[in-house]
């Protein structure tokens, strides 16, 4: 006759062969016969999570725990309430495990997961510290906690977590990348740009280019900073319409070192770049057949910095407006839009949500803004988010400029004629910044590395002020500065 145990061995058996439903008959035939078998319930809910049913396997475990409350059966709990985003049934638990658990690893590691998804950084880098403690070699608890340093924009403290993910993983690119990324922030540059070449999207955009153009860019032609004096080389674009922006600025650098340069940016950005030499020779908009292409090397776009050798202040190159509008277009778009003596200000409140969605603004933070006397607001949001204008210019005088704007010249035409930009990060942001207009960019707790710690000025433009939310979420103590800033330069003119 067979024993409990034996039964309990034959679905163990099944289930560690990925047999479930033969597993989960032989628990359930235990559990007829010893109805609080806990390592059984606990079997079931492990049984059950693989299955995907989170909600059955929460109450298996948790009747485990009820039975017999244990640190394995509550890190196979805290599994499921993970697995289910139930972050705050582990805090929940927190008392609970420190008191009878304080040496666990993995409760002390997850109570920190939950407190770091929860948005309360302050509490999970105090539990990853507490599991370090336990086991200071775990890459996971060191990486996890670098990012919520770097969320907190302390970039020492995420460097030194960093270096020791380095020292763990010593080949992890991604270990590298997050690394330039806090150098950076920090404003060393010097170690920075030479890990930030372990980024992904430039290894995209090389990639997509050696497609292209077998015969002429391939990996061995990569630009590696050496000598070009006599040569021809081709740049390309990569990450965003921002970025682009922002690292053209050394373009003009590029072409003193080579003979030429042939430069492949997004198509809206192609005639902002043809009214806008930069030591440019020639400008491609989409695929040239390779019989047509003719280079020596080619990088893309964001090594430039590195491979010119720049440090220290001098990647700063150019912080002030380092590209100009069309005068013709700028006078088109005076007649039309900006004949008012009022302050002209230009708004935006999103960008490309695919990647982030903490930059956006919601439309209604502005309203205290428009209701300022002497002021005229123009939208620039263009596409995805112009739906939300609707929410404005319902209730107030917001002339809509974005869906006239086809394309980045259009848009630095429309810009010049304002007073002032007001804006999430975003493109227009970098585009004030190189046109040299007045901007104010809102940011949200969470900065980008590019406007590093200290917030009270920005490196890359000198005409943009910097505003960041003081806690995760909430854009009303940041509207209510620049309201402040917006009254008196009102009261001034």
């Amino acid at each position: 006759m067979q024993t409990i145990e034996d039964i309990i061995n034959i679905g163990f058996t099944n289930h560690q062969g990925g047999r479930l439903e033969e597993a989960e008959r032989a628990y359930r035939e235990v559990l007829n016969l010893d109805c609080d078998n806990a390592e059984v319930c606990n079997l079931m809910g492990v049984l059950k999570l693989q299955q995907n049913d989170v909600d059955s396997a929460i109450d298996w475990v948790e009747k485990a725990i009820n039975r017999n409350p244990c640190e394995y059966f509550y890190e196979t709990l805290f599994q499921t309430y993970i697995r289910g985003k139930m972050y705050e049934k582990i805090v929940e638990c927190e008392k609970s495990i420190i008191q009878n658990y304080p040496k666990n690893f993995s409760l002390m590691f997850n109570i920190a997961l939950a407190y770091k998804n929860l948005k309360q950084n302050k509490r999970a880098i105090e539990f990853y510290d507490k599991a370090l403690k336990i086991d200071p070699t775990s890459y996971q608890a060191w990486y996890n906690l670098a990012h919520i340093y770097n969320v907190e924009n302390q970039a020492k403290k995420a460097i030194s977590a960093l270096k020791i993910c380095k020292k763990l993983r010593p080949k992890d690119r991604e270990t590298e990348y997050f690394l330039s990324i806090a150098l950076m922030r920090g404003k060393d540059y010097g170690k920075g740009l030479k890990l930030f070449e372990s980024r992904l999207c430039k290894e995209t955009a090389v990639t997509l280019q050696n497609k292209s153009y077998p015969n002429l860019a391939s990996f061995d032609k990569l630009w590696k900073g050496e000598n070009i004096k006599n040569k021809t080389i081709f740049v390309y674009y990569e990450a965003g319409f921002g970025d682009v922006i922002m690292f053209a600025r050394y373009l003009p650098l590029l072409k003193k070192k080579c003979k030429k340069i042939i430069f492949y940016p997004q198509k809206p950005l192609v005639p902002l770049f043809e009214n806008n030499n930069l030591g440019v020779d020639e400008i491609i908009e989409g695929y040239i057949p390779e019989q047509n292409m003719s280079f020596d090397v080619h990088t893309p776009l964001l090594s430039l910095p590195y491979l010119l050798g720049l440090k220290g202040s001098s990647v700063f190159e150019s912080s002030e407006g380092y590209m100009y509008a069309d005068t013709d277009l700028v006078k088109k778009y005076k007649d039309k839009f900006f004949s008012n003596e009022d302050l002209k200000i230009g708004i935006k409140w999103q960008g490309n949500t695919y990647y982030d969605t903490d930059r956006v603004i919601p439309t209604e933070a502005f309203e205290p803004l428009i209701e300022l006397k002497g002021t005229k607001f123009y939208s620039f949001q263009t596409f995805e988010g112009s739906e939300e204008l609707e929410k404005l210019s319902s209730k107030y005088d917001v002339t809509d400029i974005g869906s006239e704007l086809l394309d980045f010249n259009q848009t630095a035409a429309a810009l010049m004629n304002l007073d002032l930009v007001i804006c999430n990060d975003t493109s227009l942001a970098h585009l004030a910044g190189a046109l040299g207009i007045p901007c104010f960019v809102l940011l949200p707790y969470e900065v980008n590395w590019r406007w590093h710690e200290d917030l009270s000025k920005c490196d890359w433009y000198d005409s943009i002020k910097l505003f960041r939310q003081k806690s995760i979420g909430s854009w009303s103590e940041v509207f209510e500065e620049v309201k402040e800033l917006l009254t008196k330069t009102i009261n001034k003119a």
